[in-house]
């Protein structure tokens, strides 16, 4: 090291990300990219204030679920994600009538997937949104049918799932695909960076098999 020159801050080594989420799809999401995390659902109420935004209640679910886990020392991720055409938001489907009535309205015409990701961790907080454009083929009744007979929609945003069976009918995906899924990979790299945690620390073959 040359005389006199500092010493770059070190990275921070934790031993775990506490993922606010009972979502299989962020699991299956943060597992891709080797960081070894536990799983906690807080309790949060995802209905949508008078007059919010998409994007706004995207952000808003995102910190209020780091926020409700219980994790102290630990970094906490949260997401939440938001179907929208327009202003109008498409929770999960209450049942096949509304289910149907969803795709009725999406097929055949863009809408909007915004997912807010949010990391908390020593009293620090961001949080970024990221959207991205679906595009989805129309459907017949028929076809309507068989896809809910799946089980597949009927706990997901929108009434469909890009990442299952859903993927056979959306025909353009403009942005994030894995922000349209639940976990917008990039961003939450990027956070993660951003609070020093060395996600790289893991992804060795030896890494790997570390986790807590």
């Amino acid at each position: 090291m040359v005389p006199g020159a500092e010493r770059p801050a070190a990275r921070t080594p934790v031993p775990c990300i506490l993922l606010a989420s009972s979502s299989p799809r962020r699991a299956a999401l943060l597992r891709q990219l080797r960081v070894p995390f536990r799983v906690q659902a807080p309790a949060v109420d995802e209905r949508r204030e008078p007059g919010e935004s998409p994007v706004a209640m995207a952000r808003r679910l995102a910190v209020a679920k780091v926020r409700a886990a219980d994790a102290p020392g630990m970094p906490t991720l949260g997401a939440d994600t938001v179907v929208a055409a327009g202003e109008r938001v498409f929770g999960k489907p209450a049942d096949q009538a509304e289910f149907e009535a969803m795709l009725t309205c999406l097929a055949g015409a863009e809408h909007d997937v915004h997912t807010g990701v949010a990391l908390r961790w020593r009293h620090r907080e961001a949080v970024r949104v990221v959207s991205a454009t679906v595009l989805l083929a129309s459907l017949s009744e028929t076809q309507m049918r068989a896809y809910w007979a799946t089980g597949e929609p009927r706990d997901k945003a929108g009434g469909y799932a890009i990442q299952g069976i859903g993927a056979a009918f959306a025909s353009v995906v403009r942005g994030s695909y894995s922000a349209v899924v639940g976990l917008p990979l990039l961003e939450t790299e990027a956070l993660m960076q951003a609070f020093g945690i060395d996600t790289w620390r893991w992804r060795s073959a030896a890494g790997a098999s570390a986790t807590p």
